[in-house]
């Protein structure tokens, strides 16, 4: 699987991402936070579809703030287990992962597009 950002981004997926993300990142990145100092994972991933999946807890309803996707809170050890990540990418995914104290990692799931897109958080 390929772990970097997509430079073919298409648009679409970049428009409804980022408009989603800026009502979202806040509680995203207390989320991160909260996977890092919990002890569950120092990297968290936020799985960003357009509906339900398997791929850790629902953190953010599309639904319930009318938005185009949902947002599932899950880290690099679930996506081990589940599968997406193999044992021999374990450490390219490491060494690609940004701070997340500065990044968020996406996991974007849709019929036409599924990647890992990091985006940074806003500055105050």
């Amino acid at each position: 699987m390929d772990y970097f950002n997509d430079p073919e981004l298409n648009g679409k997926y970049l428009g409804t991402i980022t408009k989603d993300f800026v009502v979202v990142c806040d509680t995203l990145l207390e989320a991160s936070s909260q996977i890092r100092k919990g002890d569950f994972s120092q990297y968290p991933i936020f799985v960003f579809a357009k509906q339900e999946v398997p791929l850790g807890g629902l953190l953010v309803n599309a639904d319930d703030l009318n938005l185009d996707w949902h947002v599932f809170a899950s880290y690099l050890e679930l996506f081990m287990q589940q599968g997406i990540i193999e044992p021999d990418g374990l450490a390219y995914f490491q060494a690609n992962y940004k701070d997340p104290d500065e990044f968020c990692c996406l996991f974007v799931l849709d019929k036409e597009f599924t990647k890992f897109v990091f985006v940074p958080y806003p500055e105050d």
